[in-house]
């Protein structure tokens, strides 16, 4: 590791400890030349995932959109701003599960109407509506009666 202040190639590691919840193990080094001391971190390289949209682009994964999307699906309920962060983080795990660099959209879409679902009904149905475009009432309805219907069958 070059020292960032004698630019010599050569230093020793003065203490190691995990950092960012385990993602990262933050080095503390000493340069063997001017014996400054500073930081480094190492970090997995993660493979980036590549999202393909409906009309057929590809774009970098970016779970600012899923956090963006859950927040205006979730305006006004009693939902905080960590259960986005979590639902985020889950369907990028589970993405990442898959081994493959490239997913489409919709599985993403899916993804997170699953968890929705299970944590509250309405932000469920706004996210359904805009992601799956309803075009009238009778799809909307058909979309509530089948989530009746599942709610139902858990009784």
């Amino acid at each position: 590791m070059r020292c960032p202040y004698c630019h010599h190639s050569e230093s020793r590691v003065v203490d190691s400890r995990a950092s960012e919840e385990g993602v990262a193990i933050r080095r503390r080094r000493e340069c063997l030349a001017c014996e400054r001391r500073f930081t480094t971190y190492e970090r997995i390289e993660e493979e980036p995932l590549i999202i393909i949209k409906k009309d057929g682009r590809r774009e970098p994964f970016k779970r600012e959109k899923i956090i963006n999307g859950l927040r205006k699906a979730c305006e006004k309920r009693p939902l905080s701003f960590e259960t986005f962060e979590k639902i985020a983080d889950e369907v990028e795990q589970e993405i990442r599960k898959r081994n493959e660099t490239e997913t489409p959209s919709s599985v993403i879409g899916e993804l997170i109407m699953e968890r929705l679902k299970e944590i509250d009904e309405v932000a469920y149905v706004r996210f359904a509506s805009v992601y799956r475009q309803f075009k009238d009432l009778d799809i909307f309805m058909r979309e509530l009666q089948h989530l009746l219907g599942a709610k139902k069958k858990q009784e």
